[in-house]
């Protein structure tokens, strides 16, 4: 990796593109240090320890959250719009015939995603500024709109700053604002390390441990993500006129893990949810209840945690993989996997080649996602959002690199031409 953005450097272009990424990088974080005026966020900081959905909220918006800053819904609205996009796209035909039209077709299914990000990032502030009207130091309808048009506007502009990293940069920007965000917070994590030390809760000894199993849940996450089956393909012979087509062999990437770190974030986001919601009625007996036996890290929710993990594996993969697309653009164009007849059989094989490999990489995701938290449990630390944000990190520079790769070797064409 250092390889490689030190040979990205050498190339005038590139460093063009570095530069650029870095300084829209750093204007996000100038702004995150920017706070929505009339908010006291010493109350808002009491709701986040007590963890849940709003401590996870806060991990990937880089404390923005808890801050109350003008970023404070970070580009979760539009990581939202994009999925429900994406799910419109297989359940309406229209969009569906739109996402087919090539680059004008994805202009325009980018534009109705910007629209349903304001609105999405609209209703969220609202939501937000009057569920937390205690943590405002003045209440009147002057106030309260303006704290939504800000951390409305703040989500807005930071869509604006990810696609302009997308477009004039490296990388993706949205998922690199993400990176950033998690990244922010690893010096904190690093010193609440330590500070386990320093009072005895956590020894040496099991500090490195820690740090070695740490390193080992790393290179599996890089295994794991860099992973994919080959499904051999042969394309049969044809003659077009006077010249013959066809004839050469290929393959098709299957990902280990197809569906990302999504399936991890919506587990993680209805798993907690009730016992967030439970903190909102402290003197409730059933809220109380529910907190005690749904709270983060007890028996039922690790379970459920692991079960939806799993599903929500298998659904996302179902909706964005086309085993019967793909078999049927095979036979369209004279392809066929050897031993396999085109058709249904080739549709079945693919189909039950991606079951396995979804079946493994979800519970792959599920390992990362709970074992910190049994080892928070165990050695009585607070770990329980560590393989969510290990998976986000690992993937985002894991793909950085090697768009950076790509972009390299194609500016070094012509060393083949010779």
């Amino acid at each position: 990796m250092l390889s490689t953005l030190r040979d990205a450097w050498k190339i005038p272009d590139l460093r063009k593109k570095i530069i650029f990424t870095l300084i829209m990088l750093f204007i996000y974080r100038l702004g995150s240090f920017i706070s929505v005026p009339y908010i006291d966020t010493t109350v808002l900081a009491q709701y986040i320890q007590d963890g849940g959905m709003l401590g996870f909220y806060d991990i990937f918006s880089g404390g923005n959250f808890s801050n109350f800053t003008i970023f404070a819904m970070s580009i979760t609205p539009y990581i939202n719009a994009s999925i429900i996009m994406n799910l419109l796209t297989f359940a309406i035909p229209a969009l569906e015939r739109l996402s087919k039209e090539g680059e004008e077709g994805r202009k325009k299914l980018a534009q109705y995603t910007r629209y349903l990000t304001v609105v999405l990032a609209l209703v969220q502030a609202l939501g937000l500024t009057l569920t937390f009207q205690q943590i405002m130091t003045e209440k009147t309808w002057f106030t309260v709109t303006l704290a939504v048009i800000t951390i409305t506007a703040g989500t807005a502009f930071l869509m604006w700053l990810g696609e302009q990293i997308t477009e004039n940069g490296v990388g993706n920007g949205i998922s690199l604002i993400i990176f950033v965000s998690i990244i922010s917070r690893l010096p904190g994590g690093i010193k609440g390390l330590f500070e386990y030390v320093q009072v005895g809760t956590l020894n040496i000894f099991s500090l490195v441990v820690f740090v070695a199993f740490a390193v080992i849940v790393i290179i599996g996450v890089i295994a794991v993500q860099e992973g994919q089956r080959r499904i051999p393909v042969q394309y049969s012979k044809r003659v077009v006129g006077r010249k013959m087509y066809g004839g050469q062999s290929t393959h098709i990437p299957l990902k280990v893990n197809m569906s990302g770190v999504i399936p991890v974030i919506f587990a993680s986001s209805i798993t907690m949810f009730p016992a967030t919601l439970a903190n909102f009625f402290p003197n409730s007996g059933i809220a109380n209840w529910i907190v005690k036996y749904f709270g983060w890290g007890t028996t039922i929710t690790t379970i459920m945690y692991l079960v939806l993990i799993i599903a929500f594996t298998f659904f996302y993969t179902a909706i964005t993989f086309n085993p019967i697309e793909i078999a049927g653009n095979l036979k369209k164009n004279g392809g066929f996997i050897p031993g396999i007849r085109p058709g249904r059989p080739t549709t079945e094989y693919i189909n039950k080649s991606v079951t396995k490999l979804t079946l493994f990489g979800g519970v792959f995701l599920a390992a990362v996602a709970i074992i910190p938290i049994i080892l928070g449990n165990v050695m009585n630390i607070n770990l329980q959002f560590g393989g969510t944000s290990l998976l986000i990190v690992v993937g985002v520079a894991l793909e950085t690199v090697k768009q950076l790769e790509a972009q390299m070797m194609m500016r070094h064409y012509d060393g083949f031409l010779k």
